[in-house]
């Protein structure tokens, strides 16, 4: 495997194991705290970015996973922030 797909590959392991965290803790802390709804979003964002590069280097995305959304979610919750639905952001 090509280093930098393996690099990917481990950040995403990362921010999965990070997203778990959040959601751990429950729907109704994440809607009340701005701090874990902004990590979730730089998390969401991380995952959307490499997704790009996963994609770019033509690399298949596992089965149920489609790199195009999550390209999609991290340019909305970087381009859109102002219209983020936090309901919306939870459940991804």
């Amino acid at each position: 495997m090509e280093h930098r797909v393996a690099k990917e590959l481990l950040h995403i392991e990362t921010w999965l194991f990070r997203a778990k965290s959040i959601v751990k803790r429950g729907r109704e802390s994440y809607l009340q705290d701005e701090l874990l709804q902004e990590a979730g979003d730089s998390l969401m964002m991380k995952l959307g970015e490499a997704s790009k590069r996963l994609s770019e280097q033509k690399v298949l995305s596992p089965e149920g996973v489609k790199w195009a959304l999550a390209i999609a979610n991290r340019n909305f919750l970087i381009h859109q922030y102002d219209e983020i639905n936090r309901e919306m952001t939870w459940k991804t």
